[in-house]
């Protein structure tokens, strides 16, 4: 129960946000903390009225606790078995799991899935984890357990790859390893499309599983127009423009290693396909001489801002890069733009577009406005875990 539990009390008025099931308690809304509490510790969270709130892991920083259950049941094995569990029917229930076309996909998405801190995402039979808080590290064994029972035969291999997303004030030495198991293969499918993952040394967990809906949505305007992928990654979205019947296909990362992979992605799906072109460059410096030489443009840059301060600096980036592509597509192109920080919100990510528009002087139409899928969930009490911003333009 929450009394063997060190008890940190709220300051008058701080614990709305806990009733209204929002899982973060930040720092200074604490009043009191009664006993000596270490980072990744369970503490159980009361108002200043002695009201229970629920129960969390406390760490050090702005985020002073993630809370992981908002009842009295304590957590242990059969509590994280049941929210895995509930994770993986859901994702079940959208078809994951048993869709041999798609074989990768969001297993446990964070406060999405009631486990702050913890990201699972699935390819083709391993488990990939992901701690962003010490607490979910400290118990990586329950959860390595509790994947084994719930996903059965389904599961072959569990790896970790939280040796830079964990706090770096931290006292602990993680180190992305094998947890458990033997990885049936790093080949998946999405869509029927090949990609090859690679989850040890690649971004994130080694694939951008939340952009899957949004390069389908490429497939299906890319038919003989002249593609532009920046910041292309692995080439998932080339692959998808090619697939749709693309004219010509470039991609453009700053780092060698993703487009040698982007190549061999490509290569997996259309052989000597001379329609493909990579290359190895900084975004802002190749847009700076493209004029009317694509006609659908993808802007898919990394997090401009992942904390609050850096949020001007970042506006002014989505400003500048879209800009460019505003200048420079042909008239009738489109554009897919996108933003992945979560400090940006819907709104400003827009103002800094269509501001981009005006300098360019283009008629914009908005197409589409596009997040992450559903096996990205958000929960409705945690409106930070919509992450993904994205807009389809139609430029003339």
């Amino acid at each position: 129960m929450p009394l063997e539990y060190v008890k940190i009390v709220l300051k008058s008025g701080k614990d709305q946000s806990l009733k209204r099931f929002h899982p973060w308690v930040f720092s200074g809304a604490i009043k009191k903390m009664y006993g000596q509490v270490s980072e990744g510790d369970l503490v159980a969270v009361y108002s200043n009225k002695d009201e229970f709130l629920g129960i969390g892991h406390y760490q050090v920083g702005s985020i002073a606790v993630r809370i992981v259950s908002f009842s009295e049941a304590e957590p242990k094995n059969d509590f994280w078995k049941n929210k895995i569990e509930k994770a993986w029917n859901y994702r079940q229930s959208l078809g994951f799991g048993r869709n041999a076309a798609t074989n990768v996909f969001r297993l446990i998405h964070a406060e999405g899935d009631g486990l702050p801190g913890l990201i699972v995402d699935f390819y083709n039979g391993t488990a990939v984890l992901q701690m962003h808080s010490v607490g979910m590290y400290l118990i990586r064994d329950e959860l390595v357990k509790a994947l084994q029972e719930v996903l059965g035969d389904n599961l072959k291999a569990v790896y970790d790859k939280s040796e830079k997303t964990l706090p770096v004030k931290a006292n602990i030495q993680p180190k992305d390893e094998l947890l458990w198991g033997k990885p049936f293969s790093n080949e998946v499918l999405e869509y029927g499309l090949k990609f090859k993952v690679d989850w040890e040394t690649g971004q994130k967990t080694g694939f951008f599983i939340d952009q899957r809906e949004n390069r389908l949505l490429v497939q299906q305007y890319a038919k003989n127009r002249d593609v532009l992928n920046m910041f292309g990654y692995t080439g998932g979205f080339s692959v998808y423009a090619l697939q749709g019947g693309a004219k010509t296909v470039h991609s453009v990362d700053s780092s060698a290693k993703a487009i040698d992979l982007t190549n061999e992605n490509v290569e997996l799906n259309f052989p000597a396909d001379k329609k493909h072109e990579a290359f190895t460059a900084d975004a802002f410096e190749f847009l700076k001489d493209i004029r009317e030489k694509y006609d659908l443009i993808i802007l898919d840059p990394p997090a401009f801002a992942k904390h609050r301060t850096t949020l001007p600096q970042a506006l002014q980036g989505y400003k500048r890069i879209n800009t460019r592509a505003f200048e420079q597509i042909r008239n009738g192109g489109i554009l897919f733009t996108f933003s992945c920080s979560q400090v940006v919100s819907k709104d400003r990510f827009r103002e800094a577009v269509f501001s981009a528009a005006a300098i360019a002087g283009r008629n914009v139409r908005i197409m589409h406005q596009l997040t992450q899928p559903a096996d990205h969930p958000v929960n409705i009490y945690h409106p930070e875990g919509e992450y993904l911003k994205g807009l389809v333009l139609f430029v003339e």
